[in-house]
């Protein structure tokens, strides 16, 4: 089966999905990818910050879940990030022309929509970034979003 358009799985709009495909996907992990060029959204200077790895990361972790409901035929939902933990990078920046392929693995999920996830980045270098993301993907989120309003 191909693998859809990482847009339709992204629920963030044109400019800010910052990943260009999905390499491969299973029930417990998801492989994207993305080339830093000189359009990037937060390309400055010869590349782009690995602070922006964490979005990355992030976003791979939207088109697991996106690619999840895509397979049950369900509506792309948003999500949150609750929390980072050992980020690491090994370099200050992601240089212009580098092929970065970010992987996320599931290494919990729950029915109330909570998650953390091991993920990595890697180039042709080798890893260059890693870090655990905690995420939350309410299963309403207009409740939820109105009761965080109060």
């Amino acid at each position: 089966m191909a693998l859809p358009d990482i847009r339709l799985l992204v629920p963030h709009s044109d400019r800010m999905v910052l990943l260009d495909r999905v390499v491969a996907a299973d029930v417990d992990s998801l492989c994207a990818e993305t080339t830093i060029r000189d359009d990037s959204l937060f390309y400055t200077e010869g590349g782009v910050g690995a602070w922006v790895g964490l979005e990355y990361m992030a976003q791979t972790i939207a088109a697991y879940a996106g690619y999840a409901a895509y397979l049950r035929r369900e509506p792309i939902k948003p999500g949150f990030v609750l929390g980072t933990r050992r980020f690491e990078s090994q370099r200050p920046m992601f240089p212009l022309g580098s092929v970065l392929q970010i992987y996320a693995m599931k290494v919990l999920q729950n029915d109330s929509g909570l998650g953390s996830f091991d993920c990595r980045i890697e180039a042709a270098a080798g890893t260059l970034a890693t870090a655990s993301l905690t995420v939350h993907q309410p299963a309403e989120i207009d409740d939820f979003l109105r009761q965080r309003g109060r």
